[in-house]
């Protein structure tokens, strides 16, 4: 039997910063000796995984191609991450059973709206991300993402000036809304404050696993 290796589920809004998150991330985690496998669902198409196997596997040769897997779920993103996870979990145990030396697996959820959440029965560790640019009321108008997740990320931060949002604001809200819940400011195109995400995943999942020595994908 192959050992459960420990899931992160990736949430947000179409366009709100999942897979360049991803993108960004899993290198750090990669230089710390951490080793990733990565799902992403989409309803109808596969480009984000095309895209992230072609930067993370393709250029970069941290990743090897058979551990960017894509899923087209056919249906409402909720569904596959939450209510029915059953095809994200049999493409996780694949994934297990081939590699068993992965550290961690990332299932990076369909775009859609505040309401996403992840089954526990997938994913040990939630991440909601949503950007600047959907304005500062984001924090403060809840939903099950924002206020439930693990890890809030807020992304786009350089976009601030240009939409009218006041960092500031969205700071407090998340505060009041999250309470003792953390969150972080990000601008993952610059990869400003990804390595605060990759904290946070390596202390609360990774904690018990030693860093391996790191060595390039075949």
């Amino acid at each position: 039997m192959s050992k459960r290796v420990p899931r992160v589920g990736i949430g947000g809004p179409v366009g709100s910063g999942k897979t360049m998150l991803i993108e960004q991330m899993v290198p750090v985690l990669y230089s710390r000796g951490y080793r990733a496998g990565i799902i992403s669902n989409d309803v109808v198409s596969k480009e984000d995984a095309d895209r992230m196997r072609k930067n993370l596997a393709m250029e970069k040769g941290i990743v090897p191609e058979d551990l960017v897997v894509g899923l087209a779920t056919g249906g409402c993103p909720h569904t596959a991450v939450r209510e029915d996870p059953s095809m994200n979990i049999s493409a996780v145990e694949e994934m297990e059973a081939r590699h068993p030396e992965l550290d961690l697996i990332i299932i990076e959820s369909g775009g859609d709206n505040i309401t996403t959440t992840f089954s526990p029965a997938l994913a040990d560790y939630f991440i909601y991300i949503v950007d600047v640019s959907g304005g500062d009321r984001y924090p403060r108008k809840r939903g099950l993402g924002i206020e439930s997740c693990d890890l809030l990320v807020i992304n786009k931060t350089d976009l601030a000036p240009h939409v009218g949002a006041d960092l500031s604001i969205m700071e407090r809200d998340a505060k009041t809304v999250r309470k003792d819940r953390p969150f972080v400011f990000v601008n993952c195109r610059a990869g400003q404050g990804v390595s605060k995400v990759a904290d946070h995943i390596v202390r609360d999942v990774l904690f018990e696993l030693p860093p391996k020595a790191v060595k390039k994908a075949r």
